[in-house]
């Protein structure tokens, strides 16, 4: 290859653009080589790992950035998911506030119920209780007024009345206050 070069390096030396300016082409060979040299150093140790380290960094971000998506799918659902738990928590409270309202009002109704009833019963005790009561005064009171009686005839009648005849008196007076 480098026969081919010098050859037309020669070639050009005869021309008059070459040999105007000042051209000596085996040192523009030279540089050439010198170029293709640095460029294949350069390429292979600086703009090779440069390329791969970018590829691997654009690699770990699309992984991030499609994690992070992901993240954020999870998030939504999760955030979907503790709205459906907070619902049908609120949904089961106020389930449970409801059968605790009825329970207590099924409870007050049922105590309001015993309470009338044992009033009630109480109240008809106490009312039989004041009927024996007056009852028992009433024979108290004619037992007494027909002693009393019984007394006052025998003092009125005690000095014109037999025995026998005072005795039928009483017994009349008796059976009489005993009856009325």
């Amino acid at each position: 290859m480098l026969p081919i070069l010098f050859a037309a390096a020669d070639a050009s030396r005869e021309s008059g653009i070459a040999g105007q300016f000042g051209l000596e082409p085996k040192y523009v060979l030279m540089q050439v080589v010198s170029f293709l040299i640095l460029f294949g150093v350069l390429y292979f140790f600086g703009i090779k790992p440069t390329i791969a380290a970018m590829e691997e960094r654009n690699a770990k971000i699309a992984s991030g950035l499609k994690h992070a998506e992901e993240m954020q799918a999870k998030l939504a659902a999760a955030q979907q998911e503790s709205a459906a738990i907070v619902k049908k928590a609120s949904a089961e409270a106020t389930r449970i506030v409801d059968d605790a309202r009825k329970t207590a009002k099924d409870f007050l109704d049922k105590q309001t119920q015993e309470a009338s009833a044992k009033a009630s019963d109480l109240l008809g005790k106490a009312q039989q209780a004041i009927e024996l009561e007056h009852k028992k005064m009433l024979a108290d009171a004619r037992h007494e007024i027909a002693r009393l009686v019984v007394t006052t005839t025998e003092r009125v009648l005690a000095k014109k009345l037999t025995d026998a005849d005072r005795a039928a008196y009483n017994d009349a007076a008796t059976r009489e206050l005993t009856s009325a």
